[in-house]
Formats: C-alpha cells, structure tokens, sequence
C-alpha cells in the first residue's frame, strides 16, 4: 500500500493543498456525550445496519425506542432524514454543535448546505467539520466536492488525495479526482489513478459524464462520500464536488 500511496503523491506533486435554537439546547456540556448503555448500543448497531441497507424507516423505527438527549441518536436520526430529503435532519444536525459529535453536525450541515446549491455555506460548514475531525476521508471528500463546485481546483485536488490516502479502500474520491482530471484534460494522469486505484469502466464512464456536465452546465451530481445508501439524496450537486 505504501508505495501506491507514494506513487499517487508524486502524481499529485504540484496540486495544493446556525444559530437556530433546538430542544436539546444546553442539555449537555461543550464537547461531551453520555455513553449508550449495552443495550443502547445494539440498538443504536441494528439502526446503523438497516440504515446502511437502504432501510431507513425501520432506522428510524428503531431509533425511536432510545432517547433523544443522546447524540448518538439524533445523529442517526439525522442522516436517515437527510437521505430521506426531509426537513427533521437540518435542527438534529445543529443539536449536535457543542457535542462530541460536532463534526458530525458540521458536515450533515455542509452536505444539507450543497444539496441546496448554497455552496458558500456548505464550504464554512464542511470547513469546520474537517478542523474537528482532520483524519475523517468523507470530510474531506465532501470538502473537496465542494470546492470542485467552485472550480478551485487545487484546492479540490489536495482534498481528494487527502481523502484516498486517509483510505484506499473508499473509491468515492478517486473517482471524483478521475473526475477533476478529466475536466482539466489530464487524460494521462487519469489513467494512472484509474489503474492503481482500481476504478471499473463504469466508474470512468461515469467521471467521463460527470466532467462533460462540469463544462457545459457547471452543474453536477458528485457522489458525496458520506453515505453509501442507494438514494437520491446520497449524492452532493456540484460542478466538477
């Protein structure tokens, strides 16, 4: 792995690097969470586990027997309504500024933000969730979407490659990387990041789409990397995010 990562590094030499008010407000310290029980835990599992198959009204089901002071919860909570495109994910994501999950609530905050074109405050948001948790590669994908969006392209270039080598094995920045290449007419250095990261000519094709939309419309459906449910609201609008 290491020299793949120092191989894609040197490819890479030369790209740069609300205040709403919700009721769980001062329930708890700046930067803390309770502990789920044992039996919180599993419950809070079998939520992620149906969540992750696509089942998100039984997530939510799930969700409902736990109680919402914990954060834990509400983050769930959050994302299965953000995929679901409902209005209950935007006050759980703010809930969770303050706790051990802000990143969290930042970066559904930013995803949310994008969703609706508002790429300012989805970069603002996806900004401060990458300084609270730095090593998080869906962060840092959904950064660098968002600054493909803008066309700051080195910017995007450095968030992606940050993205890969944090986790090889998360194929969503390398395709939007293929994606900002392809853009830039950088067939060659497409090429290698197909090869040694192992995209399907699927997923070229679809960078391939992606990028030809970027210069017509500058306006395209960048996969975001937090989610991986098959939903509508899996994918972050971007102008190549």
């Amino acid at each position: 792995m290491k020299p793949l990562i120092v191989a894609l590094s040197l490819l890479m030499l030369g790209g740069c690097a609300s205040n709403g008010q919700v009721p769980w407000a001062g329930l708890l310290q700046p930067g803390s969470c309770p502990k789920p029980s044992s039996d919180q835990e599993l419950s809070l599992n079998l939520a992620d586990d149906m969540a992750n198959e696509g089942k998100l009204h039984a997530s939510l089901a799930n969700l409902q027997n736990l109680p919402n002071a914990l954060p834990q919860v509400r983050q769930r909570q959050a994302r299965a309504y953000r995929l679901l495109g409902r209005s209950e994910a935007e006050p759980l994501y703010r809930s969770l500024l303050g706790t051990c999950l802000a990143a969290d609530g930042e970066h559904g905050l930013g995803q949310l933000a994008s969703a609706r074109g508002d790429n300012g405050q989805a970069m603002a948001h996806l900004q401060r969730a990458a300084r609270l948790a730095p090593t998080d590669e869906k962060i840092r994908n959904d950064l660098g979407v968002v600054y493909l969006d803008q066309l700051r392209l080195e910017d995007a270039r450095f968030e992606f490659m940050t993205a890969i080598e944090l986790k090889q094995s998360d194929q969503l920045a390398a395709l939007n990387l293929v994606t900002l290449l392809i853009y830039q007419d950088n067939w060659e250095q497409a090429a290698k990041v197909v090869g040694q990261l192992g995209l399907s000519p699927e997923q070229v094709t679809e960078a391939q789409a992606r990028a030809q939309q970027l210069k017509g419309s500058r306006t395209v459906p960048v996969r975001s990397a937090k989610d991986q449910v098959a939903t509508v609201s899996d994918t972050l609008p971007v102008p190549v995010k």
